[in-house]
């Protein structure tokens, strides 16, 4: 795997998500994993697998009602393999474009040590594994006094509160329950631990072990945060306060969503809304019934989506940041780009200019083929084309209703939203061609 990691990233990413899906494909065709006992259709299975490994959350049909109960286990299983895939794929990555183990350390230890050599890949996968499982028990553990609660048995809120604590932390948006959340809208017992699983998710691997480390070692923490996590906590935040604020003012007075509640459920509900593009995919109103606005602020926010190395897909909101910065520092007349006493190589701008661009290629292509195989409205397949792009899982509602094409459409958007934005821009960090020769400098006009 170091071998791969250092020079074959993307190929390495690609295939081992590859050959997930297609383990889970096959298991989710057994008979046994239906509610009926009968197989279900080869693209109903693909799309549910690729869905649940790349922690997207749209569905094709009904979770919880659909599948029998080893089919639900197998679905928690490609969450949580898919989940455990992206963040420690993702700073395998990292690693082999650092070229050192600098990276690994600041990941185990959050120290500044470099050396030349690759570092432990193991060490790596068991921290994840130990962190994100923590963490996911840690969100169950919230959940389960709610759902008994509830009136539950013990064995059903302990299974309930399981899934939905592995599906808040990865990002998926699987519901184990009949109807999901739509009963409990604006119940904050239930609705807080939930956006606090998808919040800290979203957040990446790299921030979680800085943040854990940091504290650890009596230091003060946002003093020895790196620019990365001050960067995603801070970028992520104001999105969440803006999605909120936003959601909340469009849909207060909507007789289908917010508009028939009390204020303190409005709060909770639109703080769960304004929450769950960074790609949680969890809602308790349906989408479907929301303004055309607030379907648009939602396309925004499930476009940047959550951190890097995390289980939230979009462009990331350290790309945002970093466009952002350079954008006020271009304002400014400022010639480097600068945040928190540190300086962003100008390099790390351009690839995030290239990430940016080829998502929105992406996005743009796959609106075309949906639009055409559909025949519905450009606002109702872009919505559904972005969170499928940014791996949110947030629905219209035409999902479950296109025919196997669109379906296939989907599917491949998931996988690329999944990996492409990721192994691209290892790709185009990885590359360092260095010219002796360089052409006279002469600037376009611009604007």
């Amino acid at each position: 795997m170091d071998h791969a990691a250092r020079h074959s990233p993307a190929r390495l990413a690609l295939t081992v998500f590859l050959g997930v899906c297609a383990l889970f494909t096959v298991l989710l065709m057994a008979p046994w994993a239906t509610a009926s006992g009968r197989s279900v259709a080869f693209v109903d299975a693909l799309f549910t697998a690729i869905s649940a490994v790349c922690v997207t959350g749209l569905t094709v049909v009904d979770t919880s009602t659909y599948w029998s109960a080893w089919g639900l286990v197998v679905i928690l299983l490609a969450i949580k393999v898919g989940g455990f895939g992206v963040m420690t794929l993702a700073s395998i990555l990292g690693l082999a474009v650092s070229r050192r183990i600098g990276l690994t350390q600041r990941l185990l230890t959050a120290s500044e040590t470099r050396t030349d050599r690759l570092g432990e890949v193991g060490s790596l996968v068991r921290v994840v594994i130990v962190t994100s499982t923590s963490l996911e028990l840690a969100v169950a553990a919230l959940l389960f006094p709610r759902f008994l609660a509830l009136g539950e048995s013990l064995g059903t809120s302990a299974w309930h509160a399981l899934f939905y604590g592995i599906s808040a932390f990865n990002n998926a948006g699987f519901v184990p329950t009949p109807h999901g959340l739509a009963p409990h809208v604006g119940d904050w017992l239930l609705d807080l631990p939930i956006i606090l699983g998808v919040f800290v998710g979203a957040l990446g691997f790299p921030v979680i072990l800085n943040i854990l480390s940091t504290r650890r070692k009596g230091q003060r923490t946002w003093t020895r945060w790196s620019l990365h996590t001050k960067l995603t906590i801070v970028t992520s935040a104001w999105l969440v306060l803006a999605g909120w604020v936003l959601l909340a003012g469009l849909e207060w007075n909507n007789p289908d969503t917010f508009g028939p509640l009390p204020v303190g459920q409005k709060l909770i509900a639109s703080l769960f809304a304004g929450t769950m593009p960074r790609s949680g995919g969890f809602s308790t109103v349906d989408v479907g019934s929301m303004h055309e606005g607030t379907w648009l602020v939602t396309d925004a926010l499930m476009f940047v989506g959550g951190g890097s190395a995390s289980t939230g897909g979009g462009i990331k909101v350290t790309t945002l940041a970093v466009m952002l910065l350079a954008i006020l520092a271009e304002a400014r007349g400022d010639k480097d780009i600068e945040a928190y006493g540190r300086r962003i190589p100008r390099d790390t701008l351009r690839v995030a200019i290239a990430v940016v661009f080829m998502s929105a290629t992406t996005v743009l292509l796959g609106s075309l083929a949906l639009l055409e195989i559909s025949g519905e409205s450009l606002d109702v397949v872009l919505f559904e084309v972005i969170s499928a792009f940014a791996t949110c899982g947030l629905s219209t509602g035409l999902t479950a209703d296109l025919p196997d094409a669109g379906k296939y459409v989907l599917c491949a958007l998931m996988f690329v939203g999944r990996t492409g934005s990721m192994t691209f821009a290892a790709a185009l960090a990885l590359r360092d061609r260095r010219r002796i020769v360089r052409f006279p400098e002469e600037r376009p006009i611009i604007g």
